[in-house]
C-alpha cells in the first residue's frame, strides 16, 4: 500500500497560539463574566491568537450548558469579532453522549463560537468503529470547523493514527489538541494530513512546531502568555537556540503547574489569584492549592518571569 505523504504546513485555522482559559468564579462560585472579559482582554493583548473556552482547564466537568453558552457570549463581546482572523474562541463541546455533544455544538454556534473542541466520548471506551461516527456526526451537525482532542489519559480511548487519518477527509474537521504523548503516531498523521496539530501539552509545545505542527493549546499561558509566545516566534524568525533556551526557561513552572499531582485548572488559578488576576475559587470536587504548592508555583513563576 501506498502512502501519500504532506509536504505543506497546514495554515493554522485558529491561530498559532490558544489559551485553555480558565473560568473565573466569584468567591461565592458563580460564573464571573467580567473577570473571564478582562482575563480574555489580557490575554489577547500579550499574545494569544485564541482561547479555548469550556475545556477541562476551563472545569467544564462543573459548568452547566447554559454557563458555558454565557461564557462563549462575554468573551466573544470583549475581544470582539475575528478581525483577520483573530482572536479565534474555541469553545469545547465534547461528552460521553454524542446527542448532547451535538446540541452543545450548535449552542456553541450561536453564542459566537469560531471552532469546536471535541473529547473522544469517555468512560464508555467506544471501539474505533464508534469514535469515528461520533465525531462525525459532530462534525456534520454544524457549520463550525471541528478540531478533535486526543486525550486517552484522561478519556480511557485513545484517537489511533488510523483513525485520525481517515478523519481527516472529512472537510469540517480541520485540527487536533494532541494529548496522546505518542510522538511518532503524532508525525504519522503530519505526514499523511492535512490536519493542523496543536500541542495540548506544555512541555512539546516546541517539538511538534519544530515537526511542523500548527501551535499549541497552552494552560500555562493563562500564566505567561507572552512567553508562551515568544518560543513560537523566536522559532520562526528561525532563532533556533533561542527557542529552546526559553522552553528550557519555562520548563519549571510548565512542570510545576502540569506534573506536580495537581490539574492545571487548580495550579493556574492559584497563580493568577496571587498575581491580582481573575480566576477565583475552583469548584468542587477540586480544591484550592495549599500554601506550600502556591509558595512552589510562585517561585517556579520567578524563574520563568525573572524580575526587571
Amino acid at each position: 500500500m501506498t502512502h501519500t505523504t504532506s509536504t505543506t504546513t497546514p495554515t493554522p485555522p485558529f491561530g498559532r497560539v490558544l489559551c485553555a482559559m480558565v473560568t473565573p468564579f466569584t468567591a461565592s462560585g458563580t460564573l464571573d463574566l467580567d473577570g473571564a472579559q478582562r482575563l480574555a482582554e489580557r490575554l489577547v493583548s500579550e499574545g494569544c491568537d485564541g482561547l479555548v473556552l469550556n475545556g477541562t482547564t476551563g472545569e467544564s466537568p462543573t459548568t452547566t450548558d447554559e454557563e458555558k453558552a454565557e461564557l462563549i457570549r462575554a468573551v466573544r463581546e470583549a475581544v470582539g469579532g475575528r478581525v483577520g482572523g483573530r482572536p479565534s474562541i474555541l469553545s469545547g463541546v465534547g461528552t460521553s453522549d454524542t446527542r448532547h455533544t451535538i446540541e452543545l455544538t450548535h449552542q456553541a454556534e450561536k453564542a459566537g463560537a469560531d471552532g469546536v473542541l471535541v473529547v473522544t466520548p469517555y468512560y464508555s471506551k467506544p471501539p474505533q468503529d464508534a469514535v469515528e461516527a461520533h465525531f462525525r456526526e459532530v462534525a456534520d451537525a454544524s457549520g463550525l470547523p471541528v478540531a478533535l482532542y486526543d486525550i486517552p489519559g484522561r478519556t480511557g480511548t485513545r484517537i489511533e493514527p488510523e483513525t485520525m487519518i481517515r478523519l481527516a477527509a472529512h472537510p469540517g474537521i480541520v485540527a487536533v489538541k494532541d494529548c496522546a504523548y505518542d510522538f511518532l503516531g503524532t508525525q504519522k498523521v503530519l505526514a499523511r494530513t492535512g490536519l493542523a496539530y496543536y500541542a495540548g501539552c506544555d512541555e512539546h509545545n516546541l517539538a511538534l512546531y519544530a515537526v511542523g505542527a500548527a501551535g499549541c493549546v497552552s494552560t500555562v499561558a493563562n500564566v505567561i502568555p507572552g512567553h508562551i509566545r515568544a518560543v513560537l516566534d523566536a522559532f520562526d524568525a528561525g532563532e533556533t537556540a533561542h527557542a529552546a533556551r526559553l522552553q528550557r526557561q519555562a520548563t519549571p513552572l510548565i512542570e510545576a503547574m502540569m506534573a506536580a499531582g495537581l490539574p492545571g485548572t487548580v495550579t493556574a488559578k492559584a497563580l493568577l489569584t496571587a498575581l491580582g488576576l481573575p480566576a477565583g475559587p475552583v469548584r468542587a470536587p477540586l480544591r484550592p492549592a495549599d500554601r506550600e504548592t502556591l509558595d512552589a508555583l510562585l517561585a517556579a513563576y520567578r524563574e520563568a518571569v525573572p524580575e526587571p
